[in-house]
């Protein structure tokens, strides 16, 4: 089985090329129709950060389904904010027909089993809805596209289910019957969930989620058979992964291997020059008090905290123990609280 996948550099404005990439892999005719509404699943850890999906290409998105008679941009809630607050980026696309919709504040739903664990999953996520799937180009280990989905689920207490992120997420992906097309963002080439990034000014498009979440990461510098949300997907033959099996259209991969090699140096100069992770520990974690990450009724854990860096895209291998320092200079600055309990130190804000 092989798997098309359509690379483009632009230069300006990518809306301008994305019918162009569309055709390159036959075209979207059989999912562009009038009977077929079409959720359009953005990727927006938080609306103050950019990195995300740019508003001309959700646009450009948008109008590609000129014939779909109601285009949903959708996300959910998290404990940064609503799924409604985090849309607001896109509030000039917003029309009659392009409409936000908070996936967490559905009341028809359906009951679905993921990662061992019943939830309710918002009714426009399934058939015959056309889901478009759109994120960005990064180097981050748990992925864009595919990890995109982990914004289905309504809960906004996500970071329990890290520890089961690739079942979880095939899981996601099994119950609504797949994505009908992936959009990566390549406009920048971004260092995990931070604002640190460096131009590339191109689009990948695929109708396979795990080929185009394969190729980004070649891309981004990462090994997809090292990364455990991609083998999920190949375990349960949910797309394809083997970058031979992938049929590149338009911009070779080859060619673009130099180049992203020497994005990936500029990215980790610049990850280095804006403080690299260390120094920016101590204001992540007072970025996650504000808002609301150790409020009551939370109890964090280090390991929460560690998890909550990682989301980020903030590697903290070999130094958890200063994670531990900073949470000590909160407690006693006053800015949190903390008790030992029979597992270790927990922390919380009232």
């Amino acid at each position: 089985m092989t798997s098309k996948v359509a690379i483009i550099k632009f230069d300006g404005d990518p809306a301008e090329q994305l019918k162009q990439v569309l055709n390159m892999i036959g075209g979207i005719d059989d999912i562009n129709t009038a009977e077929r509404s079409v959720v359009v699943k953005v990727g927006v850890f938080s609306h103050k950060a950019g990195n995300h999906t740019s508003v001309r290409l959700v646009k450009a998105i948008s109008n590609c389904f000129d014939r779909a008679p109601k285009i949903f941009l959708a996300e959910s809630d998290n404990y940064r904010g609503t799924g409604t607050e985090r849309l607001q980026i896109w509030k000039e696309l917003f029309t009659e027909r392009i409409v936000p919709f908070n996936l967490s504040g559905d009341s028809s739903t359906r009951r679905v089993k993921l990662a061992g664990e019943e939830m309710n999953l918002s009714h426009i996520l399934f058939k015959p809805n056309v889901l478009v799937d759109t994120h960005i180009l990064r180097v981050f280990e748990r992925g864009s596209i595919l990890k995109n989905l982990f914004g289905c689920i309504p809960t906004p207490k996500k970071a329990k289910y890290h520890k089961v992120l690739p079942k979880l997420l095939a899981d996601v992906y099994e119950a609504i019957d797949g994505v009908d097309l992936s959009v990566m963002d390549g406009t920048y080439l971004w260092h995990g969930a931070s604002d640190v990034k460096v131009p590339m000014n191109m689009l990948l498009v695929s109708r396979d989620a795990v080929a185009v979440e394969t190729v980004g990461a070649i891309l981004a510098g990462l090994k997809p058979e090292k990364n455990p949300v991609i083998q999920e997907f190949l375990k349960r033959d949910l797309g394809v992964g083997d970058i031979e099996d992938i049929e590149i259209i338009g911009t070779s991969l080859e060619s673009l291997r130099e180049e992203s090699k020497s994005a990936n140096v500029k990215l980790r100069k610049k990850w280095k020059e804006h403080g690299g992770a260390p120094s920016i520990w101590a204001p992540t974690i007072d970025r996650l008090i504000k808002n609301g990450f150790f409020q009551l009724p939370n109890k964090r854990t280090r390991d929460d905290v560690v998890k909550a860096f990682e989301a980020r895209g903030i590697s903290t291998k070999g130094y958890t123990g200063v994670i531990g320092t900073t949470l000590t200079r909160r407690v006693r600055k006053g800015k949190l609280k903390a008790v030992k309990e029979l597992n270790g130190w927990v922390y919380w804000t009232e």
